[in-house]
């Protein structure tokens, strides 16, 4: 099912003609430069990246986890032929070390910037150098593609949950402007309800929550005292808080710390301004308590507001007993269903240090 799309202007009451790019460099340019084309949470790392096959890769990006993304354009190559490419690509990239990678981007910026410093300045937190590259992204660029290919992508995806996707394109002409219009093949499978994708292995049923603390930000020493797990500054850091329910039991990550407590959700997720707690016995509004950390910094921009998880502790240690071991799990999304074996690996080494059963 080829997807086809067209473009209709409002006021002139027809569609816009066709146009075309000056060749295949020139979206592989624009895309470079503009990656949010493609995806908000994309930093380009470089583009025209040599393989261990000797083989170029168009672009290649780090996402706000820290995993990798490979986009290839589909230039003359047959759609299945651009399908093996890019899993072959996928292989190689999944391969190169943190320094590695950040050796790329340090040559991509001209020996300018860091991939640290790039990373801090586009998502607004420090990279944890334990997540990058623990799974690679790809995207195929094109303008159309068969339905062979369209079935053998959807399979990879729906039965073994592979993270590929296609990323259609179409030029336009109007008034002598061109204009460029995209669409996704299929839905993000991050952004995907979690029953909608097979999961890679059994979920313990623990969840994984990564708190953000720093200066001028959230505060363990709050969340410890009041009883809560907060994200925010962006719809991408605070949705994921909507996977826990009342019951659900969340361990607690600060990055580049360790693991500092774990308890049970008691409340849905709800902005901070809403929020209220108990404390002796009266109802106090979280913005009237006396707080070390800022949650109320854009509260009233539900997009880039501070939400909040109310937690009823079963285990908390100051940040300067956090556990942090080799192997342990980290994942910079603010909450997530880990399937990894080293996830049951972490909680039951935090379950002996912390004598739980």
């Amino acid at each position: 099912m080829s997807i086809s799309h067209s473009v209709w202007s409002l006021d002139g009451k027809k569609p816009l003609q066709a146009a075309s790019l000056t060749d295949e460099k020139e979206l592989e340019l624009l895309l470079r430069d503009h990656i949010e084309i493609l995806s908000k949470s994309w930093l380009v790392i470089s583009n025209q990246v040599r393989t261990d096959a000797g083989k170029l890769i168009d672009i290649l990006c780090i996402d706000h986890d820290g995993d990798m993304v490979v986009v290839e354009l589909k230039k003359d190559l047959t759609p299945r032929e651009v399908t093996a490419q890019v899993i072959d690509y996928a292989a190689s990239v999944s391969k190169l070390t943190v320094e590695e990678i950040a050796q790329l981007y340090l040559s991509f910026s001209g020996n300018t910037e860091t991939l640290n410093d790039a990373f801090q300045k586009k998502f607004g937190t420090a990279l944890d150098e334990s997540t990058v590259n623990q799974k690679v992204k790809m995207v195929i660029v094109a303008a159309k593609m068969d339905d062979g290919t369209e079935r053998i992508i959807r399979f990879l995806r729906e039965t073994y949950g592979v993270d590929i996707n296609i990323l259609f394109f179409h030029v336009f002409q109007s008034n002598g402007e061109r204009l460029l219009s995209r669409s996704w093949f299929e839905e993000d499978i991050e952004d995907a309800a979690p029953a909608d994708v097979k999961q890679k292995g059994p979920w313990n049923g623990e969840y994984y929550a990564s708190f953000g603390e720093g200066e001028d930000s959230r505060s363990w020493e709050d969340a410890r005292k009041y009883g809560f797990i907060s994200a925010g500054g962006g719809s991408w850091y605070s949705k994921t808080l909507s996977l826990l329910s009342p019951g659900d039991r969340v361990w607690v990550n600060i990055p580049h710390t360790g693991y500092v407590g774990v308890g049970l959700v008691v409340e849905p997720v709800q902005q901070a301004k809403d929020t209220i707690f108990m404390i002796d016995n009266r109802a106090v509004k979280m913005e009237d308590l006396p707080l070390h950390g800022d949650y109320f910094y854009s509260a009233d921009d539900p997009d880039n507001a501070e939400y909040v998880v109310k937690v009823q502790w079963i285990k908390t240690v100051p940040t300067s007993e956090a556990v942090k071991e080799l192997g342990f799990f980290g994942n910079q999304n603010s909450v997530c269903r880990p399937t990894a074996d080293r996830w049951s690996f972490t909680v039951d080494r935090l379950k002996k240090s912390w004598g739980l059963e």
